[in-house]
């Protein structure tokens, strides 16, 4: 069984990291570069950075800023935000980061996920979807930071996603996104059981315990998460101890 993973996301607007609630009400938290470092130290298993804006703006991503921060850091780094073009994951590589996020772009050209991971490999290509509730039991992906919605389904957009070279997929629940009240699990285990690469869980952590219903099997092999770990409310060590003990794999080199 592969570890399960503890992921903090940097949420980049500007050059600073920002949160809000269900992709709205956006408040500064702090400098990219300071959080980077500090979650290097603190035992994360990986570090994601999104530049919010970039595609809804339509402008190509903050690439110093990315360097400064993978500069600082020795964990796998994702990054995802205004990526449209294979030079432009080229350059995002370049950069300093080990793996890509597709999200908007893919929507509006799949093809793109299929040459990129012929191109650069499947397990440097993540595919990110912004799903939210429509009805029980449905949920639809949204493009441009939540703002647009994409009328695609987000369990039959996975399946694609896979089919077509991802070799990761996050899901990030907008309904539940900075609520603090708990992932999606029924979202999560529909993607779960729908495909075969590593599923990232994103939006709504707000308890240890949230982490360990998310990262039960049958579930996520990630958890990513932001407000908890940027404001301290769980410290990364304290939350890789409890998961150890209630029996969830992970990795426990600083345990």
């Amino acid at each position: 069984m592969l570890a399960k993973r503890i992921i903090p996301c940097l949420d980049v607007a500007g050059g600073r990291v920002v949160k809000g609630k269900k992709f709205k009400n956006i408040q500064d938290v702090a400098g990219p570069v300071k959080l980077a470092k500090r979650y290097n130290q603190a035992g994360a298993d990986e570090l994601v950075f999104y530049d919010i804006t970039a595609s809804n703006e339509g402008r190509d991503i903050f690439l110093d800023v990315v360097e400064s921060v993978a500069a600082e850091i020795a964990i796998p780094f994702t990054v995802g935000g205004g990526i449209r073009t294979l030079e432009d994951i080229h350059r995002v590589l370049r950069a300093g980061a080990d793996k890509v996020s597709l999200n908007s772009a893919a929507i509006t050209n799949p093809s793109l996920i299929k040459e990129s991971a012929l191109k650069f490999g499947s397990q440097c290509i993540v595919l990110s979807i912004d799903a939210k509730q429509t009805e029980q039991y449905k949920w639809d992906v949204y493009l441009n930071g939540g703002r647009k919605h994409a009328k695609l389904d987000a369990v039959e957009w996975a399946k694609q996603g896979e089919a077509l070279g991802a070799g990761e997929i996050v899901i990030n629940a907008i309904h539940t996104d900075g609520e603090q009240l708990g992932y999606d699990l029924n979202l999560i285990h529909l993607i779960a059981s729908s495909v075969s690469i590593p599923i990232v869980a994103s939006g709504g952590a707000g308890s240890i315990n949230d982490f360990l219903e998310v990262l039960k099997p049958g579930l996520a092999d990630a958890a990513l998460a932001a407000s908890v770990f940027h404001y301290n409310d769980i410290p990364i060590p304290q939350l890789k101890k409890h998961l150890y003990n209630k029996g969830i794999e992970i990795r426990s080199e600083r345990i």
